[in-house]
């Protein structure tokens, strides 16, 4: 069971750690607290943990500055600058297809949407998702990165459009820890996309999405969904879910085709969601109302589970604000850890719970925290 957890907000990076791991705080088994703080003031905007060598690779957005990354191999005590994704020159006489906004996307760097390490076997190998929808590969721990041009030049990719961004966007990348080589993203809104072969060659998958948003005869066209997040179950990697733009789905054959869950209450729309390390049909998502509003129904926070793939869900509310409480999750802001007991989440407006039970019962562990971009436990 994991004792830390790492916390990338609009003003920095917090480290809670719990009972003995504290290094400042009350004492006590029970307790969390904030352990360390980086880049304080800072927008920190993605954070991810290695647990193959134990560093930190963290994300920041300097508006105007551009997007820096940094590195730690010490617990986060100190960080260091390393390079960040760059793309490379449009070619002499480019000319792009038009996407949906009817503008071209840019070939530079907006922000790091999705950081992942190579399987246990590769050390040193990082993936980093971005928009505008490039996928990059570090073969040296975030030292240099390569854009994946066997996806970034399919012609397929310009047909990518923007969702809640104004441009296309790779948020989740999911590696097959029987097989390295194999990896399957999520794009926004390009659908499903995967890899055998350590993405010299992509297919696109994710058959049986349904995108509500497109006229009837294109809401099946795998290029154009809106996959939110994708999560995989480590036990079991053929089991998928994805939190959908307008709705839940879920795959038993590796991302190759899902199918919708439907009926789930208060609300099938949402950003995150976690996978039960060892058993796929379990899965927890944090609901709300989708489009110009985002926030939960009825001003409650409440968590979803499902125990049974997705057959019935438990709306989860013990110690949960049920009353004036509008807070959003964002799609990385939700994280379980390796026992599928701890969970916790953080929201927009700052406030940050863990559960102890699988969800049964959360504690606050904070309400005044700038807002939360990405919650991650250590593993």
């Amino acid at each position: 069971m994991s004792n830390r957890f790492h916390v990338a907000t609009r003003k920095g990076l917090f480290t809670l750690e719990r009972g003995e791991q504290r290094r400042q705080g009350v004492a006590g088994d029970s307790e969390w607290a904030i352990a360390r703080t980086s880049f304080l003031g800072d927008n920190c905007t993605l954070v991810m943990h290695d647990p193959r060598d134990g560093s930190l690779l963290a994300a920041l957005d300097h508006g105007h500055f551009g997007v820096k990354m940094h590195r730690s191999r010490d617990e986060g005590a100190t960080w260091q600058e390393v390079a960040a994704p760059k793309y490379p020159d449009k070619p002499a006489g480019y000319v792009p297809k038009t996407p949906a906004e009817g503008r071209p996307v840019d070939w530079a760097l907006k922000l790091v949407w999705a950081l992942a390490p190579g399987g246990a076997n590769e050390p040193g190998v990082l993936w980093c998702g971005t928009l505008p929808g490039g996928l990059f590969r570090s073969e040296d721990g975030g030292d240099s990165w390569a854009i994946n041009r066997p996806l970034w030049d399919d012609p397929r990719r310009e047909e990518w459009f923007g969702g809640g961004a104004d441009q296309p966007g790779i948020h989740s990348i999911c590696v097959d820890p029987r097989d390295a080589a194999h990896v399957t993203i999520g794009v926004s809104c390009g659908g499903v996309w995967t890899t055998r072969d350590s993405g010299k060659r992509w297919t696109l998958a994710g058959k049986g999405m349904r995108a509500e948003y497109m006229p009837p005869e294109r809401q099946f066209d795998q290029n154009v969904q809106d996959p939110h997040q994708l999560a995989q179950c480590p036990a079991n990697p053929d089991a998928m879910w994805v939190q959908h733009h307008n709705g839940i789905f879920r795959s038993t054959d590796g991302g190759e085709t899902f199918s919708e869950i439907s009926g789930v209450k208060p609300s099938a729309f949402g950003f995150p969601v976690a996978v039960h390390p060892k058993n796929p049909d379990v899965a927890w998502f944090v609901p709300a109302i989708k489009d110009e509003k985002r926030i939960p129904l009825e001003g409650r926070v409440v968590v979803n589970r499902t125990r049974d793939a997705g057959k019935t869900f438990d709306t989860l509310t013990r110690g949960l604000p049920q009353e004036h409480a509008y807070d959003l999750v964002f799609r990385h802001a939700l994280d379980v850890d390796d026992t599928g007991d701890r969970l916790a989440f953080g929201s927009t407006t700052g406030s940050l719970w863990v559960s102890e039970d699988g969800g049964d019962s959360w504690q606050t562990l904070s309400s005044n925290l700038p807002p939360v971009y990405a919650v991650r436990f250590e593993k």
